[in-house]
């Protein structure tokens, strides 16, 4: 399975270092000479993967990972809560979702496949779903508002494992097979930072695929019936294909990805949508290699993209992409009414970018 492939081979990568911790850094982007970047680096108290990543605002953030993490900050990054479960360390919490300081869904990917929330600000966690079926693999889920969302996972008995949720995780349901598209030969998730699966106005979904085939699959009625449309993107492998999409809206978005076994290979790495995905072009200038999450950041019309070799980003809704650095990271997500954006990585790095 791709994403259990993928699992693995980035445990053994070996990404650049963190920059000293709340050290600031500041970087001009040459082709862009008026926009000038400033990192500031955070010490966490983890040296996981971290892979899922909830920005609420500058001060409060959840961020996900391998060996069972979650953590959490309200002041920035200064100091942080880690949460544990009664789960083994084994488990990847890829992704989470949340809403302000109280609210969060954890998911985990790999068997088995769990979903915790917790309405008491990281306290208590319930159990809200867990499926222990061979083959099980969870890649990440997506919310139109706290109550309303959607799950995404890789193919199981023959079809995408896709679940809904109408009542704030109280009840998942699976989308029955008949109203899906069927899964190509070796086409799956990439549970690589939460962002393959993206929610946007009352009812659009859609979810990305990779592998021997790679594909974006949505809705416009909230997960009743769906349509499959090929991307641009490298694909054929199992390293290959989309790994995270970012939508200003319900028609403009990007889809970044490429292959994670060649992570300086640009070779149609990203791709872009004006129309809710119907139709996609690859970008005239790609990013610096393989990216495995992407967010849309609206105070500044601007795509952001962030992969193992390094950052980029976009201006003109994903058809050219700017270095802005060669720091590694998995995730990336903006900060709502901010020019700023959190990142997170391997060996417990978190990161804040502001321009």
């Amino acid at each position: 399975m791709i994403t259990k492939y993928l699992a693995f081979v980035f445990a053994g990568m070996v990404l650049l270092a963190c920059q000293p911790s709340q050290q600031k850094e500041t970087i001009t982007s040459p082709s862009e000479p008026s926009l000038t970047f400033a990192w500031q680096s955070l010490t966490s108290p983890t040296t996981a993967s971290l892979r899922g990543l909830a920005v609420v605002s500058e001060d409060i953030a959840w961020v996900s990972g391998s060996l069972a993490t979650v953590i959490k900050t309200t002041d920035g990054g200064q100091s942080w809560l880690q949460f544990t479960f009664d789960v083994p360390d084994s488990l990847q919490f890829r992704d989470i979702e949340a809403y302000g300081r109280d609210t969060a869904y954890v998911l985990s990917a790999g068997s088995p496949g769990l979903i915790f929330k917790t309405t008491d600000g990281g306290q208590s966690w319930r159990k809200q779903y867990e499926n222990n079926a061979p083959g099980i693999f969870l890649d990440g889920m997506a919310f139109w508002d706290s109550q309303r969302g959607v799950v995404m996972g890789d193919p199981l008995e023959g079809s995408f494992m896709i679940l809904r949720t109408e009542d704030g995780g109280e009840n998942w349901q699976r989308v029955a097979a008949k109203n899906l598209p069927v899964p190509a030969e070796g086409e799956a998730g990439f549970a690589a930072s939460g962002t393959n699966i993206i929610a946007k106005g009352r009812s659009f979904v859609g979810f990305a695929c990779g592998g021997k085939q790679s594909r974006f699959i949505y809705s416009e009625d909230g997960s009743q019936s769906w349509n499959a449309v090929k991307l641009p993107l490298v694909q054929g492998e199992a390293s290959q294909g989309a790994f995270s999409l970012a939508f200003a809206d319900t028609l403009r978005g990007v889809a970044v990805g490429g292959d994670f076994l060649q992570a300086d290979d640009t070779t149609q790495t990203a791709a872009f949508t004006q129309d809710g995905g119907k139709t996609w072009r690859l970008a005239e200038k790609m990013p610096g290699g393989y990216r495995s999450g992407a967010a849309y950041v609206p105070t500044s019309e601007m795509f952001i993209a962030t992969g193992t070799n390094g950052t980029d980003y976009s201006l003109d809704f994903g058809r050219t992409w700017q270095a802005v650095d060669t720091v590694g990271y998995h995730a990336v997500q903006a900060v709502p009414g901010k020019r700023m954006a959190w990142l997170s990585g391997n060996d417990g790095k978190v990161a804040k970018l502001s321009w």
